[in-house]
């Protein structure tokens, strides 16, 4: 037909992006969106009081309360279509919503605060949806070992852990980038998420 574009279309991906309250989930989605990031943004009020913990974050004066969201083409047979959920556990119902149909996530850590992301890596393990972890870098904040961090969590040895920088496009490609190879892997491996069911420890992570 005359005028056809035969283009391929890229295969849609759903990938989610948890963590806990402030560590960075809104600032890593739109650090690499090609479109202009959707974000439920809402100043924090007196409701927060006694709920949230904002130890740590007491300068955060917005947070997520629905989703963000963003999109970025990997490469011409992939995009990435990523959810941001709300990071309060108060919220966490929408969780099961946001996670349908996903093929993987990316755990996000603050270094300050890693105890924040056990509800995430809980859920996502209890989920059985792929994840790798990514530890934020924040300003005058101490490096981790990422090792540590997986003692610290109970992660088994193959969920992956790395360093990122939110801010930074080229930083949360390559979070991505460990995230699809994840995906890939685990799909070439049916077995692989009972393997991590099976050794894990207390935090265990079921994948696959």
């Amino acid at each position: 037909m005359s005028g056809r574009c035969d283009r391929a279309v890229p295969l849609a991906v759903k990938i989610v992006v948890s963590g806990g309250l402030g560590v960075g989930k809104t600032t890593f989605i739109g650090a690499i969106s090609e479109v202009g990031t959707v974000d439920s943004e809402a100043a924090i009020t007196q409701a927060s009081v006694g709920v949230d913990s904002l130890e740590g974050v007491e300068s955060k004066t917005t947070t997520t309360v629905a989703l963000d969201f963003g999109r970025i083409t990997l490469d011409p047979t992939i995009a990435l279509y990523l959810f941001g959920t709300p990071g309060q556990g108060r919220f966490s119902f929408l969780w099961d919503d946001l996670v349908e149909g996903a093929l993987g996530t990316v755990v996000l850590a603050d270094p300050r605060r890693i105890e924040e992301c056990f509800p995430a890596v809980d859920y996502f393990g209890t989920h059985g949806t792929p994840f790798v972890l990514a530890v934020n870098r924040f300003d005058g904040a101490e490096r981790c070992d990422p090792e540590a961090v997986r003692e610290t969590l109970g992660l088994h040895v193959e969920v992956p852990v790395l360093e990122c920088d939110a801010r930074e496009r080229a930083s949360v490609r390559n979070v991505l980038g460990a995230l699809m190879d994840e995906v890939v892997g685990l799909r070439a491996t049916p077995t692989g998420g009972r393997r991590r069911a099976a050794e894990g420890g207390a935090h265990a992570v079921t994948t696959g």
